[in-house]
């Protein structure tokens, strides 16, 4: 169910960050960010995040297992616009036995521009019940969980 996961977890720990630019379909009748956009920026990030760590995100979910979001929350706090680049670095907050949440933090030229949470979990698709993450899923988040303040990468 999980493909290349061992021979791609980074030996050392590090803030993952995604860079995308903003689109005009992406703004409001303002000119700023469509508050909708930042969470689809988010859910990229997080895809991203996953396939540098080696998950193959497409290959967790089958017939019988699914991951929903069941919590997600953005606090917007700065200005983004039209052709902006915005970095949205990506951290593992918390690995639980059946759960795990993502913190994201989104910067324009440095400059604060929103922050979040999501929280996914393993759930059975027969039962529509929580169950436990995959094992070796479960591994690689918790070996990022308290990221060190190592400069950021960028993917």
């Amino acid at each position: 169910m999980l493909s290349r996961m061992s021979e791609h977890q980074p030996s050392v720990r590090r803030q993952f960050v995604w860079r995308h630019r903003v689109r005009f379909v992406d703004t409001d009748a303002s000119g700023r960010i469509h508050y909708t956009a930042m969470l689809r920026f988010f859910e990229a990030a997080e895809n991203e995040y996953l396939r540098a760590l080696g998950v193959d995100y497409a290959r967790l979910e089958d017939r019988h297992t699914s991951f929903p979001r069941v919590y997600v929350d953005c606090n917007y706090t700065g200005a983004v616009r039209d052709d902006d680049m915005v970095d949205i670095a990506v951290q593992t907050e918390r690995v639980g036995s059946s759960s795990f949440t993502l913190a994201f933090r989104a910067s324009v030229d440095t400059n604060p521009a929103a922050h979040g949470r999501i929280v996914i979990v393993c759930m059975n698709v027969e039962t529509q019940k929580a169950q436990a993450l995959p094992q070796n899923l479960a591994a690689i988040l918790r070996g990022q969980t308290a990221a060190s303040e190592a400069p950021p990468t960028t993917a």
